[in-house]
């Protein structure tokens, strides 16, 4: 993404932080050195970003998906979890992985795999954390693509999951 390619009010998604408000570019000095930078609001956690406008850190920057690629997301969120055998350390780095890349279907897999039923034994902790994060990431970004709030967001991906 080029420095013109952002516009104040635009969402994107910062695949560390999920979706956010670019607020403007700025010039600043750091370390004698004058850098344009994107300052970035994410009011969920009531933080402000910065990010050096460079290739190395706008290519980690996206637009928000398209509303097909965000209704493939859903889908899949209706199809049954596969059984994982490997151990669970190496599974949390895989799904951290997963949500870190900030791409919808990839965090999908995540919530799939993770989703405990009613009648299915409690999550661990661990899990519980890593399926609430991609639960949040993917619900805040499914909320604009979709326009509507967070909570109506998340109560169709539920619904979706509970249909597999």
């Amino acid at each position: 993404m080029s420095e013109c390619s952002f516009k104040e009010g635009e969402f994107v998604v910062y695949p560390a932080h999920g979706v956010g408000v670019v607020k403007g570019i700025e010039k600043q000095n750091i370390a004698g050195t004058e850098l344009k930078v994107v300052v970035i609001s994410f009011d969920k956690d009531k933080m402000t970003v910065r990010l050096p406008l460079n290739k190395s850190t706008s290519s980690k920057i996206r637009r928000l998906c398209t509303k097909e690629e965000m209704l493939e997301a859903v889908d899949f969120l209706r199809t049954p979890a596969r059984a994982k055998k490997m151990m669970w350390s190496r599974r949390a780095q895989e799904y951290e992985a997963k949500i870190n890349s900030g791409v919808p279907m990839s965090i999908a897999q995540v919530i799939r795999e993770l989703h405990r039923s009613a009648n299915q034994p409690e999550h661990s902790y661990s899990e519980r954390q890593i399926y609430q994060e991609a639960l949040e990431r993917l619900t805040s970004e499914y909320a604009v693509v979709a326009n509507i709030d967070e909570g109506a967001a998340l109560a169709e991906l539920k619904n979706a999951l509970e249909a597999a």
